[in-house]
């Protein structure tokens, strides 16, 4: 037991962004551990307690992109948007994906390996930016790094660190059926949106290649259960490619399961990408889709998209360090 302690405790002062305050108070003195939370949380990150770096920093008008060097060579990006009153950080949660949406350029290379909980917090107080809202949605399919995901948001909650409320961690997902019913028994209360971008089966797997063993219906279900368990407003973000999810039966279909129910539609505009088959649909297109959906009955916003220009925008993190690699 002495030896598990002491490996313990060097693992914390070697990599103490992963662990919470509890976690670190039963291992190292507890006011060793308050010193330690201190340093990390309330004061500029010091280097000796970094994994990773940052390799480079693009920056235009209201957002940044950070590109992260990991201690094993790979490279993530993260993205800042700023706020009137602070800014939304862009969290990546895995080096390159295996889902495979055809809008986005993350998973080209395919899945490397999942972050751990620390990579995740660090990409946040690597910033140093005033960060008031958290948004896991950058690189990666987030539940399909579950248990270091909710370790790094724990952290994040931590009373003792940043103490960063619930109501300011947005959580995006393709909806992987089986975490998402484990997400909806955790008793966190995070804002869920969850990538739908369909409204059958055959045209989902065509967008969504990699998620064609989980049934839309259940996608959608399990959403509209989190809501209810939660009291929260789920989000469901519609990317509308032309000729391909824009059809009648599609309104008609979205407002069958959604009518009445605690959720918002995102409509979203596609980001350019290496696939170049895929077609921007005209805004005038988009209004008219927005403005049927709402005829239906349904809650609707157009998301405006930020960082296009230095492809840090949905679907456009990449991470040109990792292809040259």
């Amino acid at each position: 037991m002495r030896h598990l302690f002491k490996d313990l405790s060097g693992h914390i002062k070697k990599d103490p962004y992963g662990f919470t305050y509890d976690e670190m108070a039963k291992v190292i003195q507890e006011n060793e551990a308050k010193a330690l939370y201190a340093s990390l949380y309330k004061h500029f990150p010091k280097k000796k307690y970094l994994t990773m770096h940052i390799k480079d920093i693009y920056k235009k008008t209201d957002t940044e992109k950070y590109v992260y060097e990991l201690i094993d060579g790979n490279c993530i990006e993260t993205v800042y948007i700023k706020r009137r009153d602070g800014g939304t950080a862009c969290v990546s949660t895995q080096v390159g994906c295996s889902v495979g949406c055809v809008f986005c350029n993350s998973g080209r290379n395919g899945f490397v390996r999942n972050l751990t909980p620390s990579e995740m917090v660090q990409q946040v107080r690597l910033m140093r930016r005033k960060v008031n809202r958290i948004v896991f949605m950058g690189m990666g399919e987030p539940l399909f790094n579950y248990d270091n995901l909710i370790k790094a948001i724990h952290i994040l909650r931590d009373r003792n660190g940043m103490n960063f409320p619930t109501n300011g961690i947005t959580l995006s997902t393709v909806g992987p059926v089986k975490q998402l019913k484990k997400l909806r028994e955790e008793h966190l209360k995070i804002q869920l949106t969850i990538s739908l971008h369909a409204t059958t089966q055959a045209i989902r797997n065509r967008i969504i290649p990699n998620m064609n063993k989980n049934d839309i219906n259940d996608v959608v279900k399990e959403g509209l259960s989190y809501a209810k368990r939660h009291n929260r407003k789920v989000v469901f973000a519609y990317l509308l490619l032309p000729g391909i999810n824009d059809r009648p039966s599609d309104i008609r279909q979205l407002a069958t399961w959604f009518k009445n129910e605690n959720i918002m539609l995102n409509l979203l505009e596609y980001n350019p990408t290496s696939n170049l088959q895929i077609k921007t649909p005209a805004k005038q297109k988009m209004i008219a889709f927005k403005k049927q959906l709402e005829l239906a009955g349904l809650d609707v916003v157009m998301r405006v998209s930020h960082g296009r220009d230095i492809k840090a925008a949905c679907g456009q993190l990449a991470c040109k360090y990792n292809e040259n690699k």
